[in-house]
């Protein structure tokens, strides 16, 4: 088990103060997430805290590489609906 944080971290430290098994750590300019400590929060949350707090979509993925915060997760709006939406709030 093991979660992966790819390269559109903005390293805006949000993810390092939730993990309950301090797997999270500096590299160069963003974060990593050490692969032997990651528990995926299981036994401590319901949910990963790192994807829950992480603000920039798609930046938590699994192992297998699927993100676990995918596009609509922060505002709630499937990404198929957000280009209409924002063409409404834009014509307003």
């Amino acid at each position: 088990m093991s979660l992966e944080i790819v390269d559109s971290c903005v390293s805006c430290w949000a993810c390092i103060d939730v993990c309950p098994s301090d797997a999270i750590f500096k590299a160069d300019t963003q974060f990593k997430i050490d692969a032997k400590k990651c528990t995926e929060c299981e036994g401590d949350y319901a949910n990963t805290q790192c994807a829950s707090i992480c603000p920039i979509e798609e930046t938590i993925c699994d192992s297998e590489g699927v993100p676990i915060n995918p596009l609509g997760s922060l505002t709630g709006i499937p990404p198929e609906k957000m280009n209409e939406i924002m063409l409404e709030i834009q014509s307003r």
